[in-house]
């Protein structure tokens, strides 16, 4: 046991090419990989012996390295590779005629493994009678002239074939199509009707249901308890903090000054929470909630160091697996030729993000899948990296979709008319039902549709809501098992509907301004589940209040101080998440019952010229409480002033008539049961400090992943109250700690 009580003076001062078979908990034939470091900058990924088989393709073993453009180290031992390789096939050194007639001579041919012969080979075979890719294969130097790169381009070729369910042949065929149907301005929804889909509208507050949906709050959370021990956790976390002003990865990033708690320590935290209430709801003390983080090689070192860094922050090794996206190549013109940088590196095919929709195959491909349904996981719920709020949703959602039996469930925000938001539609084909389906429609999208059915008045606000009917996609999706493990199992092994999105040079469109790549997003599963599914798909969503769930920290101090200048109330900075934070436990704890008050927007002040909230700074702990019933029973009465600080963690912690006015944080350990009663606090608490932009006052010293904030936090003076050995305890007026049991 500890009770610490003192002023504290705190300084606040204090792109490469990754595979996705770089992941650990993979399934399949061969061994697992993990992305690491090079002697550069970049990320490559290690060897590793794998199988692969495609429709018109022999099996065939593989090992080597990926992804090309790496140093010259690799490019030597990819060349000493390929020579051991070469003398143990010879029978393959004499090219198929298509090869020879395509300009690659028997000598050039020799340098190549079987791996990239047989990649290149399907590349030219793809290519015949067009020509697009004769940049590639062509005009190759006499063998003894840039050996190592004809090497180093044929095992880029052999990854991205292989990394590519069927192949560079497959990816550059339907960029063909695609990239015609840009080009021509095809409408892809030009055979749909949209209407708004079945789904659930939730309140925090609201105690009655929804008249049209037939659910409250507290009925979705506690039908989402009975579904807890069986739900897996897929964390999307491939970007770095670019936008935000910062170098670093994103769940890095802290969500609160007055914690510190990463965005990565935050989302493992409730996840355990959500455990050790299974086991109490369950009995099963066997109970465990996995957890996939899907990086890129941008950010899969960073996370990896992250993990390592702060003991998985709880969870066991084999608790957490990490798969990592593909690139794939770049495309060049409206034939789909290969993007190469001569000025450059002629033997490098550039490659650009597939885009998050990669997680789906990569569930599969890595034997995730087939390890949930074994285990009997009954649904997977996607996160987005730097939202903190949404993680209230879950366990409603979770319930909404199992008494509504949904395979696909999206967590959703009222969407104002126009905003640059999703939205999510029920998509009515107007010949062929079977092709209906529930989907997210992008808003450059919605509002082209909507004006060619119905009034034909576009995208407006219902006038009795003043929100669109249709509701916002927040991206974070719950899916049913077995009906999303049918749907990846089928013939497109959960590689998502692509799009392509070409900046084109004129208007002839050709040529573009820069190389674009085909895309997909996580979001576009229902196009599978109505591949495999049909009308059988039962896809729906539930919205909940902005504040409670949608505060994603995404846009520079920079670019946020322009949208408020713009007239924007919501800036997507690292300071407005951080306040929303607070504003939403405000809200928690009036609910119930503390006299607390909730910061409303005329409320707020700007620092740094982010409107904020003046307080109070509320951190309600995920090991305090994940539901509306927990935090109920555990709070009674009491009273926080707007300059207060408060933290509470602890499953056993309950707190009667606090009356608190500076900072206060108590945390306690499993096996403690703590009533905090009548404690009054009275300190100098903790006080935001903006950070000066220039001139003497500057503080160099202010860590970036602060300075994005364009404040500090000063702690000037803190009650801390922590318990750890199990046991019974109170604790009185004065802080004094006394163990009952």
């Amino acid at each position: 046991m500890r009770l610490h009580l003192a002023a504290v003076a705190l300084l606040c001062g204090t792109g490469a090419y990754c595979s996705a078979f770089a992941a650990t908990g993979g399934g399949g034939g061969g061994e697992s990989r993990r992305c690491g470091a090079t002697s550069t900058s970049s990320v490559s990924c290690a060897s590793r012996t794998f199988a692969t088989k495609r429709r018109g393709v022999l099996p065939f073993a593989l090992t080597a390295p990926r992804g090309g453009g790496g140093s010259s180290s690799s490019s030597s031992s990819a060349l000493s590779s390929t020579a051991e390789d070469t003398a143990a096939s010879s029978s393959s050194s004499i090219p198929p005629s298509s090869v020879s007639s395509a300009g690659i001579s028997d000598g050039n041919w020799s340098l190549l493994s079987t791996r990239a012969r047989s990649a290149l080979l399907s590349l030219i075979e793809s290519d015949e009678g067009r020509g697009a890719q004769r940049h590639v294969y062509g005009d190759w130097p006499e063998p003894g002239t840039e050996d190592e790169g004809k090497v180093r381009l044929g095992e880029q070729l052999a990854d991205l074939d292989a990394s590519y369910p069927g192949g560079l042949a497959a990816y550059i065929s339907k960029a063909r199509v695609l990239l015609k149907e840009s080009a021509d301005g095809t409408n892809p929804f030009a055979d749909f009707v949209a209407s708004v889909p079945e789904g659930e509208h939730l309140q925090y507050d609201a105690l009655e249901p929804d008249p049209a949906t037939g659910m409250t709050f507290a009925q979705a959370e506690q039908t989402g308890l009975t579904g807890i021990g069986d739900v897996t956790f897929v964390l999307v976390a491939g970007g770095l903090g670019e936008r935000l002003g910062y170098s670093g990865i994103k769940l890095g990033l802290e969500t609160n000054l007055v914690t510190h708690r990463s965005y990565l320590g935050m989302y493992v935290s409730y996840i355990q929470a959500m455990q050790r209430m299974a086991h109490v709801k369950t009995g099963r003390k066997e109970t465990r909630i996995p957890l996939v983080i899907m990086t890129s090689g941008d950010t899969d070192a960073a996370t990896r160091r992250l993990l390592s860094d702060n003991d998985n922050f709880g969870m066991d090794d084999d608790q957490i697996s990490i798969v990592c996206q593909d690139k794939v190549p770049a495309l060049m013109n409206t034939n789909a030729a290969l993007s190469l940088d001569p000025s450059k590196d002629r033997w490098n095919v550039e490659t650009k993000p597939h885009g998050h929709g990669d997680v789906h195959h990569l569930l599969l491909r890595e034997g995730h899948i087939d390890r949930w349904t074994e285990d009997g996981k009954r649904h997977v719920v996607f996160l987005q990296d730097t939202n903190a709020l949404i993680v209230n949703s879950v366990l409603p959602t979770l319930g909404v979709s199992i008494a509504k039996g949904f395979h696909m469930n999206s967590i959703c925000i009222p969407r104002l008319a126009g905003e640059a938001a999703g939205a999510i539609a029920r998509l009515e084909h107007k010949t062929d039902p079977e092709k209906s389906l529930v989907i997210n429609v992008e808003y450059n999208q919605l509002d082209p549709l909507l004006k060619t059915q119905g009034d034909r008045k576009g995208d407006v606000p219902d006038p009795a809501t003043g929100y669109s009917p249709f509701p916002g996609n927040s991206n974070i999706l719950i899916l049913e098992m077995d009906a999303y493990a049918k749907t990846l199992r089928g013939e497109d092994e959960g590689v998502v509907v692509e799009f392509v999105n070409p900046k084109y040079k004129d208007d002839t469109r050709t040529e573009f301004k820069k190389p674009t790549r085909l895309e997909c997003m996580m979001q576009d599963i229902p196009k599978l589940f109505q591949k495999e599914m049909g009308s059988e798909a039962n896809i729906g969503f539930t919205n909940f209040d902005r504040w409670f769930s949608f505060s994603p920290a995404k846009n520079s101090l920079e670019s946020g101080v322009d949208a408020v200048l713009g007239g924007s109330n919501a800036p997507g900075t690292m300071s407005s998440a951080e306040s929303d934070k607070y504003v939403q436990n405000q809200r928690k704890l009036k609910f119930a019952g503390m006299d607390v008050a909730v910061t409303e927007e005329d409320d707020l002040v700007p620092v740094a010229g982010i409107p904020v909230t003046p307080g109070p700074r509320i951190i309600l702990c995920p090991g305090f409480a994940i539901t509306q019933e927990e935090i109920t029973n555990k709070i009674e009465g009491g009273r926080i002033t707007d300059r207060s600080s408060l933290v509470l963690e602890g499953e056993g912690l309950v707190v009667k008539n606090l009356d608190l006015d500076g900072a206060l944080v108590v945390r306690t350990g499993h096996d403690c049961e703590v009533e905090v009663d009548g404690l009054v606090v009275r300190n100098e608490g903790y006080a935001l400090e903006e950070i000066p932009e220039e001139g003497e006052d500057a503080d160099d010293e202010v860590p970036e992943e602060v300075a994005i904030r364009g404040y500090t936090m000063n702690k000037k003076e803190v009650m801390e109250i922590i318990i750890e050995e199990p046991g019974k305890y109170v604790v009185g007026k004065d802080g004094e700690v006394t163990k009952i049991l």
